[in-house]
């Protein structure tokens, strides 16, 4: 049963990923708002295991309820950072063109200080939960999310490999060695013959 829960919320998962621009020209109104109801879809589907997992009382769902919302809200601007801040380093660091050193510190300090801060938010948000968990019912908790994100980073990853969601130059391609190997920049491709 629950192999089967979590194998509809990751499905559910796919769906606004899917739904996000690939071109960057930004999406229409009707997909950012049927993106923010199937993720309202996704996070309730996730507390439904969670609390089936946790055996949670009446008030211990509540107030995680409220706590996910509290800390939800303070991480929800920190990520949007962290991937403009991804997106800007992409953009310096593309082959064959030269990165600029000073732009590239700030934004490798920016980074460090946005990862200190969510780990501040993580550990705010455990300390919160321990007045109404046990150590058991956190630990578990911990787990669900971090394979929840692991395999939430999986779907982007693969719907980026696939052509769908990476920028040309940017994304590199998987190799047999696990490791990555850039895409070839046009100067790079050989030309086809007629």
């Amino acid at each position: 049963m629950i192999k089967r829960m979590w194998w509809v919320l990751m499905l559910a998962a796919a769906v606004p990923l899917a739904a996000q621009d690939p071109t960057g020209g930004g999406a229409e109104p009707q997909d950012t708002v049927e993106a923010a109801q199937l993720r309202q879809q996704i996070e309730q589907r996730f507390h439904e295991i969670v609390r089936q997992r946790l055996a949670l009382t009446d008030d211990q769902d509540a107030k995680l309820r409220a706590t996910q919302e509290k800390y939800r809200t303070q991480r929800q601007p920190l990520f949007q950072r962290q991937f403009a801040v991804n997106q800007a380093l992409d953009d310096q660091m593309r082959p064959g063109i030269a990165a600029n050193p000073d732009s590239v510190r700030r934004m490798m300090d920016e980074r460090q200080q946005i990862r200190g801060r969510l780990f501040q938010v993580d550990q705010d948000e455990d300390r919160e939960m321990s007045g109404y968990l046990t150590p058991v019912q956190r630990a578990q908790f911990q787990m669900l999310r971090g394979r929840f994100i692991q395999r939430i980073s999986e779907l982007r990853q693969q719907r980026q490999r696939g052509g769908t969601g990476g920028r040309p130059g940017v994304m590199g391609r998987p190799r047999a060695g696990g490791g990555m190997r850039p895409r070839a920049t046009p100067q790079q491709r050989p030309r086809r013959r007629p």
